[in-house]
């Protein structure tokens, strides 16, 4: 089976960029907040540490991680469900697979289905 076109299957390439880039935002982000507690463990208050804290903040970045993984991961399920449907799984199966409704599988199926090329 040729997936070349498959939109799921962009979706799933998207999925994993975002994946590798979340690995790596999240490893600075760890990093960042060892240097945090380090200066808690210094006695240093919040005010003083947030006020010298480079930007992006721990907490911007990991919003921001978690902010384009839900996006990117509600892409490859709304295009993973318009593929199971295409290939006769009903609604129904859709949902025990994903472990929602029917009534939400019912919701990816009706919103227009993606286009990988943006």
């Amino acid at each position: 089976m040729n997936d070349g076109g498959d939109r799921a299957t962009a979706a799933l390439h998207e999925l994993d960029a975002a994946l590798l880039s979340s690995i790596a935002e999240l490893t600075a982000a760890r990093a960042r907040v060892e240097l945090v507690l380090a200066a808690r463990s210094a006695g240093k208050a919040w005010r003083e540490i947030v006020s010298n804290e480079e930007r992006p903040l721990v907490v911007e970045s990991v919003t921001a991680v978690l902010d384009s993984l839900s996006a990117v991961g509600s892409r490859f399920r709304r295009a993973q469900a318009h593929a199971l449907h295409r290939e006769g799984l009903s609604m129904e199966r859709v949902a025990a697979l994903f472990g929602v409704t029917r009534q939400r599988v019912s919701a990816l199926l009706r919103d227009r289905e993606p286009d990988p090329a943006g």
